[in-house]
């Protein structure tokens, strides 16, 4: 059987923007104006799910998909440094945010880890690939990253390498525990 699952980035929002650590605000105008104008590019799915974030809830109503919240799709737990920029990060604790940034298995902020978001998402991966049909899921960027690190084989410290840029597709096809990747579709062109 070949599983088939398709995770799409949320649209445009002010914290995508300013490279915040998600802070819950919603989508702005372009985004979800951008969102909407691809509804009818994605082909049915038998499982559709969203992760339980502001901005991937939104994107996915301006899909037009009924989709449900799925909690091991959660974004990645940012502790303390939830709601800050980048750069905010580093300019008041730049010895924590290189670590973090340098190991898998670090966690300054009182979050979650890459390395646990890694196999928290690695779990999801290998219950889906038992399910039939097609899963089509609206998902914070760094699950994106979180599978292709997974499907790829590829250390853990390859998921910094890997850009995801808004309301694009990743799709992953897989059988017999081979994965085959497609990165970056743009919704609104083909239907996908």
């Amino acid at each position: 059987m070949t599983t088939r699952v398709m995770l799409i980035s949320p649209a445009m929002n002010r914290a995508l923007r300013e490279a915040r650590f998600d802070d819950g605000c919603s989508l702005n105008a372009a985004g979800a104006a951008r969102a909407r104008s691809a509804a009818d590019r994605l082909r049915p799915a038998a499982t559709v799910l969203v992760s339980p974030t502001v901005r991937c809830r939104e994107t996915a109503a301006a899909l037009g998909l009924g989709a449900r919240p799925e909690p091991a799709l959660a974004g990645l737990d940012m502790g303390r440094w939830r709601g800050r920029t980048l750069d905010e990060v580093g300019a008041g604790e730049p010895e924590a945010l290189a670590r973090w940034l340098a190991d898998p298995a670090a966690s300054p902020h009182g979050g979650e880890s890459v390395r646990l978001l890694c196999a928290r998402v690695g779990g999801w991966l290998e219950e889906t690939a038992r399910s039939a049909g097609r899963t089509v899921a609206v998902v914070e960027p760094e699950i994106v990253r979180a599978v292709t690190v997974r499907v790829l084989g590829a250390p853990e410290a390859a998921f910094w390498r890997i850009d995801v840029r808004p309301l694009t597709a990743a799709e992953f096809t897989g059988r017999a525990g081979r994965w085959n990747v497609a990165l970056g579709a743009e919704l609104g062109q083909d239907r996908i």
